[in-house]
């Protein structure tokens, strides 16, 4: 028997596309409306049916599962959008979280919305709002910058575009890359750069780092258990005063000498941190 959610929706439209969030963690952290649209719609088309069907089962919901992966999305989505064109309703659902952060479906929302189907949000958990709030950073202007390039030039590369953002940044990150990419956020932003480190945020093992790169680095290079599990880190933007931006033209500058010369990377950094190029270049030439 359907809840009374749908039926009341269905009113107003024959076809409705639910883009529900889920836990990132913790079973209990869903909403009751999420719990009344999940057990309700005709399909749920998840990121993987069995981290969906762990949730479900918790729930004691039994709504048939349909796969919607980053390697399938381009012919499954035209499908859903067919039974929803005839009259069906259907959720969609990441791993965790917020659906279309870092995660598929972006594909079937857009046909939908073409389609001139409904398309209704059923808010919830977070992976980037639950960092922010527990940073200890500011949270009135952030970007989010999603998972990192693997191949270390690539991260570096991207890095060095933000060196002068002056938002908080949000990236998510996994356990087989979190040293190597803090490593490189100090070489690029520099050691005292104020970064939170969320690692398994909402279970058992939830802990968060805070302070200057450096330190945090340390912690985790000393403690394996902070290499371990999924995580969200957030760094602070880049400050507005020139002097306190030296630091970080410098480490930028140094990062670059493996691809440009002292010139050029003093040229680069300089620029970009809005600081004299000759006092950079000088603190190069004092290194080599």
């Amino acid at each position: 028997m359907r809840g009374s959610l749908i039926h009341n929706v269905r009113d107003m439209n024959n076809a409705q596309l639910f883009v529900v969030a889920t836990p990132i963690g913790n079973l209990e952290d869903i909403t009751l409306r999420a719990l009344d649209v999940l057990g309700s719609v005709d399909v749920i088309a998840a990121e993987d049916t069995r981290r969906t069907r762990i949730l479900m089962n918790r729930h004691n919901l039994v709504t048939p599962l349909v796969a919607l992966q980053e390697h399938n999305e381009e012919q499954k989505a035209p499908q859903l959008v067919e039974r929803l064109r005839s009259g069906e309703a259907v959720a969609l659902v990441s791993d965790a979280g917020t659906p279309l952060l870092s995660d598929p479906g972006y594909r079937l929302v857009r046909l939908a919305v073409a389609a001139g189907i409904d398309v209704v949000t059923v808010p919830g958990p977070s992976a980037i709002t639950a960092a922010l709030s527990i940073s200890g950073l500011p949270t009135d202007r952030f970007t989010f910058e999603g998972f990192l390039p693997a191949r270390a030039s690539a991260r570096l590369k991207q890095l060095a575009a933000l060196v002068a953002e002056p938002r908080t940044m949000v990236f998510f990150e996994s356990s087989h890359r979190i040293r190597e990419s803090l490593r490189d956020l100090a070489k690029v932003l520099g050691d005292e750069r104020e970064v939170a480190v969320c690692r398994e945020m909402t279970k058992q093992f939830e802990t968060v780092l805070r302070g200057p790169l450096a330190n945090v680095i340390e912690r985790v290079d000393t403690d394996s258990n902070q290499r371990k599990g999924e995580f969200v880190v957030v760094v602070s933007g880049c400050r507005a005063d020139g002097e306190s931006r030296f630091p970080e033209a410098l480490a930028l500058a140094r990062s670059l000498l493996e691809y440009l010369t002292a010139s050029q990377a003093s040229r680069v950094a300089a620029r970009l941190h809005g600081v004299p190029r000759r006092e950079v270049y000088a603190e190069l030439e004092k290194k080599e």
